[in-house]
């Protein structure tokens, strides 16, 4: 799991703008990898939230505000769950921050359905 922390904050630390939209797509396959095997309140909803901001990468004209929402509603959600979190709160919090800066706060939209019941997961190694 560290690795997973240290490639996404080092992304966010280089200007996530910047990171390629394939790089981006495997980061958030990683996660949702991740998020799979943890129950924990909120972990559902981030998975749904990864899930809507993959299929975005993945598209070939994404939708800079949906992304940008998509962002600040899951540095909301990963803050919240980092207080809950056995291990790694910390980084999660960081991560949190790190997302709710790259987004701007908006209102609620639309749970992407497609993407929420086709979740890519890698095979753990």
């Amino acid at each position: 799991m560290a690795i997973r922390f240290a490639a996404t904050l080092n992304a966010f630390n280089r200007g996530i703008e910047s990171t390629r939209p394939t790089t981006a797509a495997t980061m958030i396959e990683d996660w949702e990898t991740a998020l799979a095997e943890i129950d924990t309140p909120g972990s559902k909803g981030i998975a749904r939230d990864l899930a809507a901001l993959r299929k975005q990468f993945e598209s070939k004209e994404p939708d800079g505000e949906r992304v940008t929402a998509l962002l600040a509603r899951l540095g909301d959600a990963v803050t919240k769950i980092a207080g809950r979190a056995e291990t790694n709160g910390d980084k999660l919090k960081t991560l949190g921050e790190a997302l709710t800066d790259a987004g701007e706060a908006q209102g609620d939209e639309e749970e992407d359905q497609a993407a929420a019941a086709n979740p890519r997961r890698r095979k753990a190694a």
